[in-house]
């Protein structure tokens, strides 16, 4: 890809907020929402520029690139944003299938049925397998 910096005029037509993060949903191909995550001007030229997703971890305070540990990376297929310019939406694909740290599909698992949340999705590999 193209070399990028941060002056480009499409970055800067994006709504960053304070703090100077974007939102990014994260949705592989068949359009099953895997994740949801934060973006900053470093981490979504560094995903156009390497094909791969790579966030900002506020956990890490670091770029963080998916699958770094786990050998899950995620291939941009397309990046959109919506009508107002403040989050977000790569389209992707799921190498291994795995997007979520608790070994499953997509970190969206949980469904609220009654007054609790039950994990509706299975584990597809073991979470001690996957970050030894």
């Amino acid at each position: 890809m193209a070399d990028l910096d941060h002056s480009q005029p499409w970055l800067d037509a994006l709504k960053w907020d304070a703090d100077g993060m974007i939102p990014a949903i994260a949705q592989d191909e068949g359009g099953r929402i895997v994740m949801f995550a934060w973006m900053n001007r470093d981490s979504l030229l560094e995903t156009l520029r390497c094909g791969n997703t790579v966030y900002w971890s506020r956990s890490r305070k670091r770029l963080w690139r998916k699958g770094e540990e786990s050998g899950f990376f995620q291939q941009i297929k397309s990046i959109r944003t919506d009508c107002d310019g403040d989050v977000l939406l790569l389209t992707i694909e799921q190498v291994g299938g795995i997007a979520c740290h608790t070994g499953r599909e997509s970190c969206f698992f949980n469904e609220l049925q009654g007054d609790r949340w039950v994990p509706v999705d299975p584990v597809l590999k073991d979470p001690k397998e996957i970050y030894k």
